[in-house]
């Protein structure tokens, strides 16, 4: 029996292979659970039309990736922070931290795409690279400004 698998199944395939299983292992397993369905001529026509739905969603992510990777490459983001007397942040920027200060910006990256091997701990300028979905790579510069702290209570 041929079926369409609907989801990954361990051992079997991947969502929308076309794979041949035998009769019972199909009709008793596969199909209730709605793992598979038979592939019928107009079964086979609604996985083609997946397909290309799949492959335009794909085309459209890709689009969006790009054009956020061409609007963030380069951009420097300032970040002010309480220091001591010394010079000493009172806090470090960590990836979570420039997640949010993107999202404020209008940039939906996840703190995980955010390449930071420490947080950062001093004023300064600091490249960070950001990896996109679609092993897109840019680069932002974040500069860390010190402000003292009587400075702010004033």
């Amino acid at each position: 029996m041929k079926v369409i698998l609907l989801q990954d199944v361990a051992g079997l395939g991947r969502k929308y292979d076309v794979k041949e299983v035998p009769d019972g292992y199909g009709r008793n397993f596969l199909i209730p659970k709605g793992l598979a369905k038979q592939a019928t001529k107009e079964s086979l026509l609604w996985l083609e039309e997946q397909k290309k739905l799949k492959e335009f969603k794909a085309e459209q992510e890709l689009k969006t990736i790009q054009d956020t990777a061409t609007k963030l490459d380069g951009r420097e983001i300032e970040f002010i922070v309480k220091t001591g007397t010394k010079g000493e942040l009172f806090e470090s920027i960590n990836q979570i931290k420039i997640s949010k200060k993107l999202k404020e910006l209008g940039f939906e990256v996840k703190k995980d795409q955010i390449v930071l091997k420490e947080a950062i701990k001093e004023i300064g300028e600091f490249p960070i690279k950001i990896t996109l979905d679609q092993g897109l790579e840019i680069e932002i510069r974040i500069i860390v400004i010190g402000q003292p702290v009587k400075e702010m209570e004033e």
